[in-house]
C-alpha cells in the first residue's frame, strides 16, 4: 500500500539507499477480535528511523496499514487468509530497487512451501522479503537474500514473536531479526 492509496499502488517501487526498512508479516489482525497489532512495534519503527515498512501479508485487516504509514511509507502483498476486498486492493507481489539492490515482496503461499516459493527467485533478485510460515528466516544461497520476518502477532511453529529490519547502503543489505516474548521487550530497543 502506498501512502493511503492501494487501488493505484503500482507493481514497482523505488527508494534511494541508505533506508532502513521495517519488515513484519502476518499480523493476522482482526478487527473485531483481540489480535492487534502492538503499538510498540511502530513506536519501535519510528525510533529506530525506519525510512520504509513492508508488510509480506495476511494483514486480515487494513488498519494495520494505516497504523503502520504512521511512521513510514508502507508497502504490503496480500496473503493467503486476507480478505476478498484486501486481496483486491494489494497485489500479490510488488518489486522494489532500493539503492542499488532488487528487491522483491511476496507473501510465499504460491507454491508447496513458503521457503520453496522464496528460493524460486534466487537469482532473480537480491533479495526476497516473504511471510506465510511464521518462522523466521535469514539465509544468502546463490547471492540473493532470503528474509522472512516470522509474526509479531502469531508465532504458530516458533517459540517467539519477531519482526526484522533491512539496512540497505551502497555496500550491501544487513538483515535483522528482533525476537520478543511479548511486545513490551521492544521497548528496551533503541539504536
Amino acid at each position: 500500500m502506498a501512502s493511503g492509496n492501494p487501488g493505484n499502488l503500482a507493481a514497482t517501487a523505488v527508494y534511494g539507499a541508505p533506508i532502513t526498512i521495517g519488515v513484519l508479516s502476518d499480523t493476522h489482525v482482526n478487527d473485531r477480535g483481540s489480535r492487534r497489532l502492538p503499538p510498540q512495534i511502530p513506536a519501535m519503527f519510528d525510533r529506530l528511523g525506519v525510512g520504509l515498512i513492508l508488510h509480506a501479508g495476511d494483514l486480515n485487516s487494513l488498519s494495520v496499514l494505516t497504523i503502520l504509514e504512521e511512521v513510514a511509507p508502507t508497502l504490503a502483498v496480500h496473503g493467503n487468509s486476507d480478505l476478498p476486498e484486501t486481496r483486491r486492493l494489494l497485489p500479490a507481489r510488488i518489486d522494489l530497487e532500493v539503492g542499488r539492490f532488487r528487491l522483491a515482496l511476496i507473501h510465499g503461499d504460491a507454491g508447496r512451501t513458503a521457503d520453496r516459493t522464496a528460493e524460486e527467485l534466487i537469482g532473480r533478485v537480491d533479495g526476497v522479503v516473504y511471510g506465510h510460515s511464521h518462522v523466521p528466516r535469514i539465509e544468502e544461497i546463490g547471492g540473493t537474500l532470503l528474509f522472512n520476518p516470522g509474526s509479531p502477532t502469531d508465532k504458530r511453529w516458533w517459540p517467539d514473536y519477531s519482526v526484522g529490519l533491512l539496512r540497505v547502503n551502497d555496500e550491501g543489505i544487513v538483515p535483522e531479526l528482533i525476537v520478543f516474548r511479548a511486545a513490551a521487550d521492544l521497548d528496551r530497543i533503541v539504536e
